[in-house]
């Protein structure tokens, strides 16, 4: 069993990534664009998230979840999805981040796409 590691889709507002960072620093959230990735297919980009053992957190509610659940349907590993609009409230979506990261395993999110803010 592991923490849970995020990658930030590329689409993410970064306010997200730099208040979860700044609420918990030891958090790993991998930046798509730093891994020069920023560019590339939802298709690309789950592969990559699960060969690294990667949670995708992205605001794309449309094709990204989508592209994971074919993932699951044909058997592939999905490490998991966390969807959030634009618009919702960030500090929530951060404190979501922070607790996910703080009270579960990776493992737990496996073939999941979960909407944040939890309600």
């Amino acid at each position: 069993m592991s923490r849970p590691r995020f990658l930030a889709n590329h689409d993410l507002t970064e306010a997200i990534v730099v208040g979860v960072l700044r609420r918990e620093p030891s958090i790993d959230f991998v930046r798509l664009r730093a891994v020069d990735m920023s560019k590339r297919p939802d298709a690309e980009v789950l592969d990559y998230a699960a060969r690294e053992g990667l949670l995708i957190v992205s605001h794309d509610v449309n094709t990204m979840t989508a592209h994971a659940a074919q993932r699951v349907d044909a058997g592939l590993p999905m490490p998991g999805v966390f969807a959030t609009h634009q618009g919702e409230p960030i500090g929530a979506i951060i404190d979501d981040l922070v607790l996910i990261w703080a009270s579960s395993e990776a493992e737990e999110w496996a073939n999941q796409v979960q909407f944040l803010p939890f309600r």
